[in-house]
């Protein structure tokens, strides 16, 4: 069981989810954050620090598309461990929808 990271993260990027996750599961790519699954302890403590919504837990619908994309992302970026300013420009991209085409892996 895990969490995932959804395209409500893209452009984005608020990080207050990476400072308290205990197991340090968090990949940054160029827009966005990823949750690596394997490394996911189920934890839930992410979920309610993201200012964008963007983290859902693996029993909530449509899950499986995105911890399946956050697990082919995990492994192609760093691993983040510290919050990090989001971009200048993240409340304006907050809640705007199907940003997955900022992502040009997750077109693969």
């Amino acid at each position: 069981m895990s969490f995932a990271v959804t395209d409500a993260c893209i452009r984005c990027k608020y990080t207050d989810c990476v400072s308290v996750c205990p197991v340090d599961c968090f990949y940054e790519g160029e827009s966005m954050l990823v949750i690596h699954p394997d490394e996911c302890i189920d934890c839930g403590v992410c979920e309610p620090e993201c200012p964008a919504e963007a983290i859902v837990p693996d029993t909530a619908d449509d899950a499986q598309r995105w911890i399946e994309l956050n697990a082919r992302l995990a492994v192609l970026w760093p691993n983040i461990t510290d919050r990090r300013d989001p971009p200048a420009d993240a409340d304006a991209w907050k809640g705007v929808p199907d940003k997955l085409k900022f992502v040009p892996e997750a077109a693969a």
